[in-house]
Protein backbone atom coordinates (compact mmCIF):
# COMPACT_ATOMS: atom_id res chain seq x y z
CA UNK A 1 0.00 0.00 0.00
CA UNK A 2 2.86 2.06 0.67
CA UNK A 3 4.36 2.01 -2.97
CA UNK A 4 1.43 2.62 -4.04
CA UNK A 5 0.82 5.83 -2.52
CA UNK A 6 4.43 6.81 -3.13
CA UNK A 7 3.69 5.99 -6.58
CA UNK A 8 0.85 8.14 -7.17
CA UNK A 9 2.40 10.93 -5.22
CA UNK A 10 5.22 11.01 -7.08
CA UNK A 11 2.97 10.68 -10.35
CA UNK A 12 1.50 13.67 -9.73
CA UNK A 13 4.59 15.23 -8.42
CA UNK A 14 6.72 14.44 -11.19
CA UNK A 15 3.59 15.70 -13.66
CA UNK A 16 3.39 19.32 -11.71
CA UNK A 17 6.91 19.98 -12.30
CA UNK A 18 6.90 18.64 -15.91
CA UNK A 19 3.75 21.35 -16.41
CA UNK A 20 5.88 23.89 -14.42
CA UNK A 21 9.09 23.81 -16.71
CA UNK A 22 7.20 23.62 -19.77
CA UNK A 23 5.88 26.48 -19.32
CA UNK A 24 9.17 28.13 -19.05
CA UNK A 25 9.86 27.29 -22.50
CA UNK A 26 5.92 27.57 -23.93
CA UNK A 27 4.11 30.16 -21.71
CA UNK A 28 1.01 28.72 -22.18
CA UNK A 29 -0.76 29.56 -17.98
CA UNK A 30 -0.94 32.83 -18.35
CA UNK A 31 0.31 34.46 -14.57
CA UNK A 32 -2.81 35.04 -12.26
CA UNK A 33 -4.14 38.72 -12.38
CA UNK A 34 -3.92 39.52 -8.50
CA UNK A 35 -0.08 38.55 -8.00
CA UNK A 36 1.11 40.65 -5.36
CA UNK A 37 3.56 43.80 -6.41
CA UNK A 38 6.85 41.85 -4.44
CA UNK A 39 5.95 38.56 -7.04
CA UNK A 40 5.47 40.86 -10.03
CA UNK A 41 8.64 42.39 -9.48
CA UNK A 42 10.83 39.38 -8.60
CA UNK A 43 9.33 37.38 -11.81
CA UNK A 44 10.39 40.68 -13.96
CA UNK A 45 13.63 40.55 -12.45
CA UNK A 46 14.01 36.55 -12.94
CA UNK A 47 13.07 37.43 -16.89
CA UNK A 48 15.61 39.77 -17.14
CA UNK A 49 17.97 36.83 -16.93
CA UNK A 50 17.47 35.55 -19.78
CA UNK A 51 19.01 32.27 -19.66
CA UNK A 52 17.63 31.52 -16.28
CA UNK A 53 14.09 30.45 -16.62
CA UNK A 54 14.86 28.22 -19.34
CA UNK A 55 17.58 26.65 -17.06
CA UNK A 56 15.28 25.85 -14.06
CA UNK A 57 12.60 24.82 -16.89
CA UNK A 58 14.97 22.40 -18.00
CA UNK A 59 15.68 20.88 -14.44
CA UNK A 60 12.06 20.56 -13.46
CA UNK A 61 10.94 19.22 -16.69
CA UNK A 62 14.26 16.49 -16.50
CA UNK A 63 13.56 16.13 -12.23
CA UNK A 64 9.80 15.53 -12.73
CA UNK A 65 10.69 13.08 -15.51
CA UNK A 66 13.26 10.91 -13.04
CA UNK A 67 10.80 11.64 -10.10
CA UNK A 68 8.30 9.50 -11.49
CA UNK A 69 9.96 6.38 -11.90
CA UNK A 70 11.12 4.31 -9.02
CA UNK A 71 14.56 3.39 -10.01
CA UNK A 72 15.60 7.14 -10.81
CA UNK A 73 12.83 8.58 -8.15
CA UNK A 74 16.25 9.60 -5.83
CA UNK A 75 17.55 11.25 -8.29
CA UNK A 76 15.12 13.27 -9.29
CA UNK A 77 14.26 14.37 -5.49
CA UNK A 78 17.96 15.66 -5.81
CA UNK A 79 17.51 17.55 -8.33
CA UNK A 80 14.15 19.15 -7.28
CA UNK A 81 14.91 19.99 -3.94
CA UNK A 82 16.66 23.10 -4.93
CA UNK A 83 13.76 24.52 -6.70
CA UNK A 84 11.34 23.24 -3.82
CA UNK A 85 13.87 25.73 -1.39
CA UNK A 86 12.87 28.45 -3.97
CA UNK A 87 9.43 27.31 -3.96
CA UNK A 88 8.98 27.15 -0.25
CA UNK A 89 11.11 30.54 -0.20
CA UNK A 90 9.25 32.49 -2.54
CA UNK A 91 6.38 31.76 -0.67
CA UNK A 92 7.20 32.51 3.11
CA UNK A 93 8.66 36.15 1.64
CA UNK A 94 6.16 37.36 -1.12
CA UNK A 95 3.25 34.71 -1.53
CA UNK A 96 2.14 33.18 1.41
CA UNK A 97 -1.22 32.55 -0.13
CA UNK A 98 0.53 29.54 -1.81
CA UNK A 99 2.38 28.17 0.89
CA UNK A 100 -0.27 25.20 1.61
CA UNK A 101 0.40 23.54 -1.62
CA UNK A 102 4.02 24.48 -1.42
CA UNK A 103 4.49 22.92 1.91
CA UNK A 104 2.85 19.42 1.00
CA UNK A 105 5.10 19.26 -1.97
CA UNK A 106 7.73 19.99 -0.06
CA UNK A 107 6.66 17.13 2.20
CA UNK A 108 6.17 14.79 -1.14
CA UNK A 109 10.05 15.56 -1.97
CA UNK A 110 11.60 15.32 1.69
CA UNK A 111 9.48 11.45 1.89
CA UNK A 112 11.14 10.34 -1.20
CA UNK A 113 14.78 11.47 0.31
CA UNK A 114 13.80 9.68 3.35
CA UNK A 115 12.79 6.99 1.30
CA UNK A 116 16.08 6.26 -0.70
CA UNK A 117 18.16 7.56 1.84
CA UNK A 118 20.24 4.45 1.30
CA UNK A 119 21.20 5.46 -2.36
CA UNK A 120 22.63 8.32 -0.72
CA UNK A 121 24.58 6.89 1.73
CA UNK A 122 28.12 6.42 -0.71
CA UNK A 123 28.22 9.61 -1.78
CA UNK A 124 28.64 10.49 1.61
CA UNK A 125 30.70 7.83 3.40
Amino acid sequence: MKNKILFVLSLLFGLMFINAGLNKFFNYMPAPKNMPPEMVKDMTALMEISWLLPLVGTFEVIGGLLFIFGKTRALGAIVILPIMVGVILTNLTVAPSGLPIAGVMFLINIWAIIDNWKKYLPMVS
